[in-house]
């Protein structure tokens, strides 16, 4: 091979060679140049994406709850109740047990009593406006005792698993084999019927389900890739159950309360209608068991707290149903 051959060899190879580097060139840029770190579910990683994902969510979230009909009507009658029960000691300051007039005025008999007397001569809409004070404290108080509970039990035995788990899992059969509303009545009819003996024994009876309910989601998002990636991080127990998972397990927990509410309430009108309510404050199940014996010539003194009963559990369940559709991702998405 002659030297010029050789030199164009050389020169045809160095051509080639680069191309294949100019070629290469934009790979090998900056790594600030590059797309970004695709492992977002890491905490530290996704610490800035939270904020505007939680954002977004919410708002969907939101946009739906506000487009349900049925979300908003229920969820307009129960501030109706609720400005009502605030406002009946200002409007009936007097005690509502107490004997006022001519017994069994009908509705709109005496403008002084707009919804009639009972066979006491008391005031039926006084004791309607004050009864809306002692379920809402009822319903309210005992949900909110049976929630915290119930998700403290749920978290720790779906967090650590293990022995822990099977023993506070037999802790909720133990409580989920007893009938409910017969531990109830068992559990009033031992203590002194009263408003706080009502509610605790409700929160009582009300905290497995919720229990079995937070565990289940614990179980599922504990093995989770951010949950691993927080263990790795060194992140305590408290701050991955309460930080990390549980605010990923709140929207079936939110669901549940507001009927759990509803149950409360229809569960302290129940005792209340047997007789083991609170005898020295007027409920709407007290005023009902008052009047059943007077449903033929009488039937407004059973009709009208009945009314307020269906109404008020109505609306709590038409409030859970909208939660329900704004809150689960599958619904979300789907809209």
């Amino acid at each position: 091979m002659s030297t010029a051959d050789i030199g164009g060899f050389h020169r045809i190879v160095g051509e080639r060679r680069a191309a294949v580097i100019e070629a290469e060139a934009p790979v090998s840029a900056a790594p600030s140049e590059g797309p970004a770190w695709s492992n977002v579910k890491a905490p530290d990683a996704r610490s800035q994406q939270n904020a505007a994902v939680a954002v977004t969510n919410g708002r969907r979230a939101l946009k739906v709850f506000l487009a349900n009909p049925n979300a908003l009507f229920g969820t307009g009658f129960l501030a109706l109740v609720i400005v009502v029960a605030f406002l009946a000691p200002i409007l009936y300051p007097d005690d509502p047990l107490s004997m006022v007039g001519r017994p069994f005025l009908w509705p709109g008999q005496n403008a002084a009593f707009p919804l009639g007397t009972d066979s006491l001569g008391r005031d039926v809409l006084a004791g309607i406006l004050h009864g809306s004070r002692i379920s809402l404290f009822v319903g309210l108080t005992a949900t909110g005792l049976g929630l915290t509970f119930g998700v403290l039990v749920g978290s720790v035995a779906g967090y650590f698993g293990g022995w822990v788990d099977d023993v506070l899992v037999r802790l909720i059969e133990i409580f989920q084999t007893l009938p409910s509303f017969v531990l109830l009545v068992v559990l009033v009819a031992i203590a002194q019927p009263s408003a706080t003996t009502v509610t605790l024994a409700i929160a009582v009876i009300s905290w497995p389900t919720v229990a079995r309910l937070t565990r289940a989601e614990f179980r599922a998002i504990r093995e989770k890739d951010f949950i691993m990636a927080a263990r790795s991080l060194g992140y305590g127990h408290m701050r991955i159950i309460f930080r990390e998972i549980l605010p990923n397990a709140l929207p079936p927990i939110i669901v549940t309360s507001s009927v759990m509410v509803a149950t409360a309430i229809l569960m302290e009108s129940a005792l209340s209608f047997m007789g083991l309510g609170d005898p020295n404050v007027v409920s709407w199940g007290s005023m009902i068991g008052t009047g059943r014996e007077l449903v033929r010539t009488a039937w407004y003194l059973t009709a009208l707290p009945g009314l307020a009963i269906v109404f008020t559990v109505l609306a709590l369940n038409l409030i859970g149903d909208g939660l329900n559709d704004a809150l689960n991702p599958r619904f979300s998405q789907d809209r």
